[in-house]
């Protein structure tokens, strides 16, 4: 037996009408929205546009209270508009799940909780969803990667299953990989087909090869790494100056946002401005806040090769300093005691710490007083 056509309320049809008249959205979406089919939906649109101007054509005073009932719809889905126009200018400044989550505001006065989602492209399940923290064996297990990852960054995960099952650890591939990958770990060594091209639109070559670094401002770079904690994981992204190894800026942040990577170059900007400024091909570095931002100060911007982090081995040389003489020493419990034990290292770094390479002076010494104050 056939089964008898779905029956649909006036003010639901003139719902979806409206919806269609507006534009926002295309006939497949509210099709796919409302569970109707997109003739249907056409069809409602077409049939609302065309008894329009009958309300216009009506005599005397039923005509003029069609009109103010007219009026004021409008003027309602015209501020309606205008307060969701308004909230998806946050929509460009972030484009991750994580940050997504961070821009719904739940008592909107306007809009609802389930309606900001639709317009972030965000689903209601991941706003709600509660990350399950790490277990304390994974916790463990990360902190002998990091560890073994800073002595050995050319280990792949084969060799760093040996490495932990030596030490006593039942680990397949699978699992290790998955705990770099959250760490933010990848295996320095050139990979096959290191040319393919990522999801920017505009790529930047490296333009460091053959280059004799002699000056100050010359070639900046940056780069972000992972940092245990007792209970968890921050991330530490940092500027670095290449010829005299002072770090302009760092920021810590516990995820792995863009933000907190633009927060870091705006500080340093301030300061001073680079001739080249060079990063790897991190989504972060890649993105067009933090591109724009060093096209807009008029800086080269170089981007190593895909796979080959010894490109930026200034950074690398950094973080073997950061973590053997301030994170694997202090064991930081929280972020605020991270925080404040990455300042006071960075302090020293800068300018007591006396640098071989740079004839036992500090980087501070060899980036010229005059030149940028304390901005760490």
């Amino acid at each position: 037996m056939a089964s008898s056509p779905k029956k649909y309320s006036s003010n639901f049809k003139a719902k979806v009408a409206l919806e269609a008249i507006k534009g926002l959205k295309t006939i497949n979406e509210i099709s796919s929205e409302y569970g109707v089919h997109s003739t249907q939906i056409t069809q409602w649109k077409k049939q609302v546009l065309d008894e329009l101007p009958a309300i216009f054509e009506r005599p005397g005073s039923e005509r003029a209270k069609n009109e103010d009932a007219l009026i004021a719809s409008l003027y309602q889905q015209i501020g309606q508009l205008k307060v969701e126009a308004d909230f998806l200018k946050k929509k460009s400044q972030i484009s991750t799940v994580e940050g997504k989550r961070r821009l719904i505001e739940p008592h909107h006065p306007h809009l609802s909780i389930a309606r900001q989602c639709e317009l972030l492209g965000l689903a209601r399940s991941s706003y709600y969803y509660e990350p399950v923290p790490e277990s304390e064996e994974d916790l463990l297990l990360m902190r002998l990667l990091d560890e073994q990852y800073t002595r050995t960054p050319f280990y792949g995960k084969r060799k760093m299953v040996v490495f932990l099952q030596e030490q006593g650890y039942t680990v397949d591939r699978k699992r290790v990989r998955r705990l770099m990958q959250r760490m933010g770990l990848e295996t320095i060594y050139p990979k096959p087909r290191v040319s393919l091209p990522g999801e920017p639109s505009v790529r930047y070559p490296y333009l460091l090869r053959g280059m004799s670094i002699d000056r100050i401002d010359q070639v900046w770079s940056c780069d972000i790494t992972y940092i245990r904690l007792a209970r968890g994981s921050v991330f530490l992204m940092a500027i670095i100056d290449w010829f005299s190894r002072f770090v302009l800026a760092w920021e810590l942040s516990t995820t792995l946002e863009t933000s907190f990577c633009l927060e870091a170059l705006d500080r340093a900007l301030q300061a001073a401005r680079p001739e080249i400024f060079n990063t790897d091909q991190g989504a972060q570095f890649t993105s067009k806040d933090f591109t724009g931002r060093l096209l807009q100060a008029a800086i080269r911007i170089s981007w190593d090769g895909r796979g080959r982090a010894l490109d930026n081995i200034f950074v690398e040389r950094l973080w073997r300093s950061v973590k053997y003489e301030e994170v694997y020493l202090k064991d930081h419990q929280t972020v605020s005691e991270a925080r404040k034990g990455l300042a006071d290292y960075f302090h020293f770094y800068n300018y007591k710490r006396y640098h071989q390479s740079l004839d036992y002076k500090t980087p501070f010494a060899v980036y010229r007083p005059d030149c940028l104050p304390s901005i760490l």
